[in-house]
């Protein structure tokens, strides 16, 4: 009797100690926020409830019952909201209902559908990952890259091409969340994944012989960086390319010329950064505010201790930082921009010092790695 009371008693400390598995994280939602932001721009009454992180298998059900027949999704949904699925994709216009990369949209919700076929072994997951994959590779340009919404381009806006192949990546470094692939798809996806990264070097644009970024959108043919949307003309960009750099510096075995690649792209990034400027946000009335989740206004200010930013456009034939108007005007000051692009858009930014804090040990892992070769 005595053993079976204390056979109990350790039984009931165990259950409310460390002995019980720690409760797991929901999948992250990081990879909505975009297309969560767009949303909101067009809905500023939001009178509805939404899933809260923790009711990820409801997210998932509202992710399959979005997907298109193609396995893509459309883009600019709220993706949390407790509304009628068909209301909401018959409300669209035609073009907005089809299957897009833009606005990073379409491999975050294989990453996330991936995640909940992992905890929750529910077949109907699986089918929707295989369905977005199976999208992807059939959307690959032959030349490696993606189109955008905008234009028929080799697209690195809003991480088009590179969202794509870092999910191959990710495939292909071991994700746990797509242990379960066969082989096939496998193979596919690392063929898929290397025509990508051979896309990515090609593109890399050179001044005088030497390597330095890259554009928003490349040509299909010459890889030279192209035009998309009115005031996105074509030049070199820090907030993309920094993105390309992310991908690149993941891969875990580069070759020559992938290191090669990053490090020009490194001292491109140090030669156009400015000094004494910020952008300051400052609050405006309500009658001033063009969108109501853009409740201010974005100033220049010259500032010398500020620290470096980044403009998003530069030059191909000089690294002079430009802007532009919606008519396609170029321009040269932030105050000269329309109102609404000024806060509607990203023209300067702090996108390098993420990889700037990545680089170091990156370059000591490679260094080993030549070394130890």
């Amino acid at each position: 009797m005595r053993k079976e009371y204390l056979a109990m008693a350790c039984f009931a400390v165990c259950l409310c100690t460390s002995c019980l598995p720690a409760k797991q994280e929901a999948p992250s939602l990081d990879g909505f926020k975009d297309g969560i932001h767009h949303w909101n721009l067009e809905h500023k009454e939001r009178n509805y409830q939404r899933y809260t992180a923790d009711d990820f298998e409801d997210i998932a059900d509202n992710l399959l019952a979005y997907q298109n027949p193609d396995g893509g999704w459309p883009k600019n949904v709220d993706w949390l909201a407790i509304l009628p699925t068909d209301s909401v994709k018959n409300a669209l216009k035609e073009k907005y209902k089809r299957s897009t990369l833009d606005n990073r949209n379409t491999f975050p919700q294989i990453i996330y559908l991936a995640d909940v076929y992992r905890r929750t072994k529910t077949e109907k997951y699986k089918t929707g990952v295989l369905k977005g994959l199976y999208h992807l590779l059939d959307t690959q340009k032959a030349n490696g890259g993606w189109r955008g919404w905008d234009v028929d381009a080799i697209t690195f806006n809003d991480e088009v091409t590179t969202g794509a192949l870092e999910l191959f990546l990710l495939i292909k470094q071991g994700d746990r969340r797509f242990e379960w692939l066969s082989k096939k798809d496998r193979e596919r996806i690392e063929e898929a994944l290397q025509r990508g990264i051979e896309l990515i070097l090609k593109c890399q644009v050179i001044q005088d012989g030497v390597k330095t970024a890259w554009g928003q959108q490349h040509d299909n043919e010459t890889f030279v960086p192209v035009k998309a949307r009115s005031y996105e003309l074509e030049g070199l960009t820090a907030n993309e390319s920094c993105s390309i750099l992310q991908l690149l510096m993941s891969i875990e075995q580069p070759t020559d010329e992938i290191i090669e690649s990053v490090k020009s792209a490194i001292v491109w990034l140090e030669k156009v950064k400015i000094n004494g400027l910020r952008i300051e946000r400052v609050p405006i009335p309500d009658d001033k505010i063009i969108n109501h989740e853009y409740p201010y206004e974005n100033v220049a200010v010259a500032d010398s201790t500020a620290k470096p930013i980044w403009a998003r456009y530069y030059e191909v034939a000089d690294n002079t930082p430009f802007l532009c108007r919606r008519d396609g005007r170029k321009v040269w000051q932030l105050a000269d921009v329309d109102p609404e692009r000024r806060v509607g858009y990203e023209w300067y930014g702090y996108w390098p010092e993420k990889v700037f804090e990545k680089y170091p040990a990156w370059l000591e892992r490679v260094e080993a790695a030549n070394k130890g070769g």
